[in-house]
């Protein structure tokens, strides 16, 4: 059976633009044609197929094993049977090949040949997306939003792909109107028989780790090193960092000259609220730090609970210590990985006169207050 040598250049031409082994495409089409000739011959042949990449040439042939007693007459032969067949040299336990060229199998061949390639360029198309993007799990993509699908948002990443964004994923606060082009963590590539499942995210710390890295200099040089992110995504994050070179000050690198790289990241988040914290690895001294803005007054550890801390605040510092919601408080205690119970510390005042008389009474034992005059 003949193809041709315009076949072959074809799928040359293929490996060529599209990067698919012409080698694969060859056994592709070999297992194709075997599977085509066996639904054509409706038996349960055993087929064996051979495409030269040479001149286009198919060799398909019919495979029987010699055996003393025929149990499928499509796949095995006797002694005398492959005799008869011109295998006289044949005997049990060896195998008999039968080429065959079948009338009006040419079709069949060229339909299932269009089929397999079609299939392949699909699959192999789908693997170098999928290569494309799995190496790049975690990094940040720039994307247009597509259309809603449900309750998850499609963003257009290139042009051939498109990802989802869950609603987990997305910031509450945010409208993702079609067009706008936003940046997205790439969260996970999933192989699917419908071709990579992409997922990107709006809510990730990672996102957040990225927007940093490309905006401090310092955070890429690896000057200042990012130990841990929490966020409440769209409302309010929380950055320890510290730095590698005494002479350079963390917080005031990723905040920038007059706020403008914190600003910058704020807004690519829809506003959200970052607060740089100076990391340390005394657990007092990073709560304190975590807690930023609210001052802090004195810190003691919760000796009947393992990872607690009691923090004592004034009162006018109590509302910035816990937070909208008791967000800050939240956000402070996932950054440490205490348990942090705020309380209020009591204002401390003078003494009195009355005390200064009370403490004079304790001392002599005698009362001082029947010897004052009456009215």
């Amino acid at each position: 059976m003949q193809l041709g040598k315009d076949f072959i250049k074809a799928l040359k031409q293929i490996e060529t633009e599209k990067g698919l082994p012409i080698d694969i495409i060859a056994s592709s089409l070999e297992a194709a044609m075997a599977s085509a000739y066996k639904k054509y011959k409706n038996g349960s042949q055993v087929v064996e197929v051979h495409l030269s990449l040479a001149n286009g040439e198919i060799a398909l042939s019919e495979k029987y094993q010699i055996v003393e007693e025929v149990t499928n007459p499509d796949s095995e032969w006797t002694v005398n049977q492959a005799r008869e067949q011109g295998h006289g040299d044949l005997e049990v336990g060896d195998f008999a090949y039968v080429e065959v060229n079948p009338e009006n199998f040419g079709r069949i061949a060229a339909q299932t040949a269009r089929q397999v390639i079609i299939q392949r360029l699909k699959d192999a198309e789908r693997q170098i997306i999928f290569n494309e993007f799995a190496d790049h799990i975690g990094d940040m993509v720039l994307g247009s939003i597509f259309k809603a699908e449900g309750d998850q948002i499609l963003v257009r990443v290139n042009d051939r792909t498109d990802a989802l964004m869950p609603k987990e994923e997305r910031i509450s606060s945010e409208a993702y109107l079609p067009g706008e082009r936003k940046k997205f963590l790439l969260l996970d590539v999933r192989k699917t028989t419908r071709g990579p499942r992409i997922i990107v995210s709006r809510t990730h710390p990672g996102l957040l780790k990225r927007l940093l890295e490309l905006e401090v200099p310092e955070i890429l040089e690896g000057t200042v090193e990012i130990k841990s992110i929490v966020r409440e995504a769209g409302a309010r994050a929380k950055v320890a960092v510290r730095s590698l070179d005494m002479n350079v000050d963390p917080v005031g690198a990723c905040v920038g000259n007059a706020g403008a790289r914190i600003k910058s990241i704020s807004d690519e988040l829809g506003g959200e609220r970052i607060d740089v914290i100076i990391w340390s690895d005394d657990a007092m001294q990073f709560v304190r730090n975590a807690l930023s803005p609210a001052r802090v007054a004195k810190i003691e550890p919760v000796l009947e609970q393992e990872n607690s801390l009691r923090v004592f605040v004034r009162q006018d510092q109590l509302s910035l210590a816990i937070g909208k919601a008791g967000q800050n408080v939240r956000l402070a205690a996932r950054l440490t990985g205490w348990k942090i119970d705020i309380k209020v510390i009591e204002p401390e005042r003078l003494p009195t006169l009355h005390d200064l008389f009370d403490d004079i009474i304790k001392s002599t034992g005698e009362s001082l207050w029947e010897d004052l005059p009456k009215e």
